[in-house]
């Protein structure tokens, strides 16, 4: 999915090009460590992350989990980049937490986390680390940064899936 994103994009970005000929706030040479550390992290890492944790867990337990990516992106605006956040929007985080703390809880463990709510949890991390980063560069052009973070993180996936003997999809399903 990562890998056709990218490819529909920059196709899109080729036609658009070609019918203007003018780029839109193009990304320059010192946005590329933002752009790889976010595709890095939110394109590779995350999904692995997730994907590991659905292995190990429930669907259902995951998908609430999910939720955290929006507390930890918030989390990380507020303390790096220092984001205001209002007391409605902290009560609402806290009661994401503590709902995503009741769904990842194991009680025949004691005091422990289940893993794969941990690694759904990490994932999360890793999204919210991808979108501070890409707010780095947000002020480029936004068809471009997609298509980069689509390819790049679709073009590694791929490679891993690959090494771990994915079958390629059928041609029809690609289409």
């Amino acid at each position: 999915l990562y890998l056709g994103s990218g490819t529909g994009l920059a196709l899109l970005l080729l036609i658009r090009r070609a019918r203007s000929g003018r780029v839109e706030a193009p990304l320059g040479r010192a946005d590329l460590p933002w752009l790889l550390a976010a595709i890095g992290l939110g394109g590779v890492l995350g999904p692995v992350l997730l994907m590991f944790g659905l292995a190990a867990g429930s669907a259902s337990q995951s998908a609430l989990l999910l939720t955290l990516e929006g507390v930890f992106t918030t989390l990380l605006a507020w303390l790096v980049f220092h984001e205001h956040v209002s007391r409605r929007i902290a009560a609402g985080m806290a009661a994401i937490t503590l709902g995503a703390l009741g769904v990842g809880w194991d009680p025949s463990g004691g005091l422990a986390l289940d893993w794969a709510a941990l690694l759904v949890a990490a994932a999360c991390l890793a999204w919210a680390l991808d979108n501070n980063l890409t707010r780095r560069i947000a002020g480029g052009d936004p068809v471009q940064i997609a298509a980069l973070k689509g390819f790049g993180a679709g073009a590694v996936n791929v490679v891993l899936a690959l090494g771990r003997d994915a079958a390629l999809p059928r041609g029809d399903a690609v289409a």
